[in-house]
């Protein structure tokens, strides 16, 4: 389950997301995604971008 969760680099969030990669990027140096950080690479949960943006949408709502 948990390696299902995990997604690896912004460009397989972003697609996941529907976002362009920059997109995902500024977001996560804005401190508004949760990413892990293992070396230069990021890592992202699904669960995790799931709740980031159902959150947003209900911010906006």
């Amino acid at each position: 389950m948990l390696k299902n969760d995990l997604i690896a680099g912004a460009e397989a969030a972003a697609q996941e997301c529907g976002l362009k990669p920059r997109a995902i990027y500024h977001m996560v140096e804005n401190g508004q995604l949760p990413v892990i950080r293992m070396g230069r690479r990021l890592y992202f949960r699904r669960s995790e971008l799931d709740a980031a943006f159902r959150s947003s949408a209900q911010d906006a709502a």
